[in-house]
């Protein structure tokens, strides 16, 4: 059967579990599994070698939140998600008071279902300027700066090597990397968040992985975001045949990628969920109305 592709951990587990059997246990991987404020988050930590291995993920810690239909659900959602988000982002990033972050906004803008990076921009409070120009009104605020790289096709440069000399030049304590993902089921579109503290390889879900980012190529610690609004159209095939007791040839057809009908407003609101979710993680005394106040 052809392998499925997908950028969650929680999904590769999930696959590893289901071809060697439910029962199995991968002893170099650990998954935990929380309801916070009405969401479920789980967490997956691949521990050694033969857990990286069997997932096809470097070892790591690895939060996945579940956010099912949020938009249908009570007022409150988008705000309960949102602390949701900044919490467990907390708990990767360590941050000391004085630590300066980098937010990295991954993908083409031009292209929506890989606009999620760019987007998240958006909606992330900017401060670095303000504290260094303005400190006696800014000076409290953590110093955040960022970036949206492109891409190799209209710029002609790695995402990676533009990030690099950005970092050089800022030296920031910390980089939040933000992306869209490829996930092996659709229900996970537009409806769920990872994050995790091994970085990212752009584009390795759908079979076109890019330059890493993560702490060995940048020397800084790297926390990476990412959304899935992508499925390959090839698991969406085997997920279909094993269903029907069919196997599929062996053989690789031509690439092709499928996204909802609605990616438009599932990318508005997720880049909206992502950026209030590091504003608050990265400004701890800012509630959400003043993250919308200051954005405004």
């Amino acid at each position: 059967m052809a392998a499925k592709r997908t950028d969650l951990a929680l999904e590769a587990k999930e696959l590893w579990q289901q071809s060697v059997g439910e029962t199995t246990q991968l002893s170099g991987v650990k998954a935990t599994e929380q309801q916070r404020m009405g969401y479920t988050v789980t967490t997956v930590e691949i521990l050694d070698d033969e857990g990286e291995r069997e997932l096809g993920k470097p070892q790591g810690r690895y939060v996945t939140i579940d956010l099912g239909t949020a938009k249908r659900r009570s007022p409150d959602s988008f705000e309960r998600a949102v602390n949701v988000l900044a919490g467990e982002l907390k708990q990767l990033l360590r941050l000391d008071k004085k630590d300066s972050v980098l937010v990295v906004g991954l993908g083409n803008s031009a292209i929506t279902p890989d606009a999620i990076g760019p987007k998240t921009l958006e909606n992330t409070m900017i401060t670095r300027h303000l504290t260094e120009r303005l400190p006696q009104y800014f000076g409290s605020m953590r110093r955040v700066s960022a970036v949206a790289p492109g891409v190799l096709g209209t710029t002609g440069l790695e995402s990676a090597e533009v990030v690099k000399g950005v970092v050089l030049r800022s030296q920031p304590d910390r980089i939040i990397v933000v992306d869209a993902l490829a996930a092996a089921s659709a229900k996970r579109l537009c409806s769920t968040v990872q994050l995790s503290d091994t970085g990212i390889t752009p584009g390795s879900g759908v079979g076109n992985s890019r330059a890493a980012f993560n702490r060995n190529t940048l020397g800084v610690p790297v926390i990476a975001i990412g959304v899935p609004t992508v499925v390959d159209a090839r698991t969406l095939e085997t997920d279909v045949a094993e269903k029907l007791g069919m196997q599929l040839p062996d053989g690789e057809n031509e690439p092709l990628i499928v996204t909802p009908k609605d990616i438009d407003a599932g990318v508005k609101e997720l880049s909206s969920l992502v950026g209030y979710g590091i504003n608050l993680a990265l400004h701890e005394q800012f509630e959400l109305e003043d993250v919308t106040v200051f954005l405004s």
